[in-house]
C-alpha cells in the first residue's frame, strides 16, 4: 500500500490515485463524488490539468505535497481531454484551473502555475 497505490476499488469503481489524490476517468464516477460532498463541509480542490500542460506538470508535485498536508480537504484531478464536459461544466479555459468547491459551489479559484496562492486559498476555505 501507501506510495506505491496505483488504483482503488470504491463504490464509484476503479479510480487511478496518488497515496491522496483522486483521478476521475468517467464523467459518471466523478458525478457520484461530486453529489456526495454536496452533503459535507469538506473542501474539494480540483486540479483541471493536461498530460501536455508545461505548468500542469511543474505544479503536480506541489498538488500532492498539499494532499499529504491537508487531509482534511479532497483532492481530486481531471485531464480535461478525458473529461471535456466536467471542465465545460466549470468553465475551464486555461491549464492548470484549480477550483476550491465546497457543498456544491466553488468558493475559490487559481489559474495558473501559482503555488502559494493556491495554498493560501486552500488554508482560507478548508475550516
Amino acid at each position: 500500500m501507501g506510495a506505491g497505490l496505483s488504483n482503488l476499488e470504491n463504490s464509484y469503481g476503479t479510480v487511478t490515485a496518488t497515496p491522496r489524490v483522486i483521478a476521475f476517468h468517467s464523467k459518471d464516477q466523478w458525478k457520484a463524488h461530486f453529489d456526495a460532498s454536496k452533503e459535507t463541509n469538506k473542501l474539494l480542490v480540483i486540479d483541471f490539468t493536461a498530460t501536455w500542460c508545461g505548468p500542469c506538470k511543474f505544479m503536480e508535485p506541489a498538488f500532492k505535497d498539499f494532499s499529504a498536508k491537508y487531509t482534511d480537504v479532497d483532492f481530486i484531478k481531471i485531464d480535461v481531454d478525458e473529461l471535456q464536459s466536467v471542465a465545460r461544466e466549470f468553465g475551464v479555459e486555461a491549464m492548470p484551473t484549480f477550483l476550491l468547491i465546497k457543498k456544491g459551489k466553488v468558493v475559490d479559484k487559481v489559474v495558473g502555475a501559482r503555488k502559494d496562492e493556491l495554498q493560501k486559498k486552500i488554508e482560507k476555505h478548508r475550516a
